[in-house]
């Protein structure tokens, strides 16, 4: 059965899979590219429960002003802050130090 959400969530992981390594983009961002009348939280309940899918980088969907907002759906401690680094992205006090160097804007979709 699917979800009415299904299919909107879809769409957002398919713009997190074209999130280049060592950037991150916003939730706000995605729904901007997305065309749609849903907000960025919307967005954020689709990433809470992507975390199952090995091909969608959640950690590199970050809210507006670079904090990781979503490290709580990580499991470990700091994992999603690990995740960054290992990607060359400094993170101090869960927030992206020099973010908008490392943010990705995705392209408008049709």
């Amino acid at each position: 059965m699917t979800k009415p959400n299904d299919n909107f969530f879809e769409r957002v992981y398919s713009i997190v899979r074209q999130i280049p390594y060592g950037k991150v983009t916003s939730y706000g961002a995605i729904a901007k590219a997305l065309g749609t009348a849903r907000s960025a939280r919307m967005v954020g309940w689709a990433m809470n429960v992507s975390h199952h899918l090995e091909d969608v980088p959640a950690h590199r969907v970050v809210n507006r002003k670079g904090l990781l907002t979503g490290k709580l759906h990580f499991d470990g401690t700091n994992l999603m802050q690990q995740l960054l680094e290992n990607e060359g992205i400094q993170v101090r006090d869960s927030q992206i130090i020099d973010f908008d160097t490392h943010f990705w804007e995705p392209d408008i979709q049709q």
